[in-house]
């Protein structure tokens, strides 16, 4: 099971987007999962698990409470330039072009495309790496703002927090390449439990920081193990609700024991509405609770 899972915030297209998404890229991506909870705050949500070339997303249809930005994208790598003209040519249909199609001095064919929901992907060709990458699409934070020179700092924070981490070369910005100021990181790779991360800074006027509409749901074999990823990352107490939670550089995390996934997979109507009830006047999960409510005691 992959340990940390995007999560996707859309207003109505969860269901939409997912099998967009499923159908753009092929391969090993496809919708997994598509269920729905009843009486929350936003109303009767979708919920829908996609992947795309083997890597896990999920997504909630909660209504237009959060707008998605570039702070976190989805670089997806290929070896083959018609694949990527493919992906690029669907994903603009209705998207708005970050960073044109074409060549880079990174990589002979590269783009950054924000889709018609809203969704930032970078487009890259590896053509040239020397080994075929086991993990195609790698989430990407950029540090901006008043967090804008802290991605370095981030990084070797997130590090300490997970096992099965470590932080790659890094690639900084140089002296005449103002506003972003020389040292700071033009781009990083980082893993978390085994799995590949990217992160850069940048000084641009960009109008946007991390949010909530993207978020990073990690999930939990136990509740200790609940307890100390939320004890480390928990930076702001106004947005813990629900198992979510805001770090000290405003990136949002989901706290989920995988129970509580089991539970909603085979639940029925009377379960899952105990369930959704209990976990709604949650800040951090109890798993003991959770599993109260759904055996009816």
């Amino acid at each position: 099971m992959q340990k940390i899972v995007p999560h996707l915030w859309f207003d109505t297209q969860a269901k939409e987007a997912a099998q967009f998404y499923a159908s753009t890229f092929g391969g090993d991506s496809k919708v997994t999962y598509s269920g729905e909870l009843h009486d929350t705050p936003s109303g009767d949500t979708d919920m829908v698990s996609f992947t795309v070339l083997g890597y896990d997303f999920m997504a909630i249809s909660a209504g237009p409470v959060f707008q998605f930005n570039p702070s976190i994208s989805f670089v997806v790598v290929s070896r083959d330039a018609d694949e990527i003209d493919g992906w690029w040519k669907t994903l603009s249909e209705g998207g708005t072009a970050l960073m044109p199609l074409g060549e880079y001095p990174f990589s002979e064919k590269y783009g950054w495309i924000q889709d018609k929901y809203g969704v930032s992907w970078q487009l890259m060709s590896v053509a040239q790496a020397p080994n075929p990458p086991t993990q195609r699409v790698l989430p990407t934070l950029m540090f901006v703002g008043d967090v804008c020179g802290k991605a370095e700092e981030a990084v070797a924070f997130y590090t300490t927090v997970f096992p099965d981490s470590e932080v790659g070369e890094a690639m900084r910005y140089g002296a005449g390449e103002e506003p972003d100021i020389a040292g700071t990181i033009k781009h990083v790779d980082f893993n978390l439990f085994n799995e590949q991360f990217a992160a850069m800074d940048s000084a641009q006027m960009h109008g946007f920081t991390f949010g909530e509409a993207v978020s990073l749901l990690v999930n939990c074999e136990d509740q200790a193990e609940i307890d100390r990823y939320w004890g480390k990352l928990s930076a702001v107490p106004e947005a813990e609700q629900c198992g979510w939670l805001k770090d000290k550089y405003g990136v949002s995390w989901q706290i989920v024991p995988i129970e509580m996934n089991e539970m909603m997979a085979k639940a029925s109507p009377e379960q899952m509405a105990r369930v959704t009830k209990a976990f709604l006047q949650m800040k951090k999960f109890d798993v003991a609770e959770l599993r109260r409510a759904f055996e009816g005691k």
